[in-house]
């Protein structure tokens, strides 16, 4: 399995958009056949950061992700939200 933990700055008045269009995203992403859990999450410390935090069976599941309608067209919009992206990390489990 691999998780991805991506995390990003959201302009202040963008907020309540980003989290309209996280919904969408999250919701088909979790019914993804390669999706092991999948969820947008707020700071407790700072409420414009977000943090998506993902598992997946494997890489072919990543791409197959990566390449999805509501992949390609919600993520450009996001990051036109942020201030700033603190990018992508992948990591395997242990």
């Amino acid at each position: 399995m691999i998780k991805i933990f991506s995390k990003m700055l959201v302009k202040e008045e963008c907020v309540d958009k980003f989290i309209e269009l996280t919904k969408d995203l999250v919701e088909k992403s979790r019914a993804e056949e390669g999706n092991v859990f999948y969820s947008i999450n707020r700071s407790v410390n700072e409420d414009r950061v977000f943090a998506f935090i993902e598992c997946w069976k494997d890489q072919a599941a990543i791409d197959f992700h990566n390449a999805t309608p509501h992949f390609t067209g919600t993520v450009p919009q996001l990051r036109n939200l942020c201030e700033k992206s603190f990018g992508a990390e992948f990591f395997y489990e242990l």
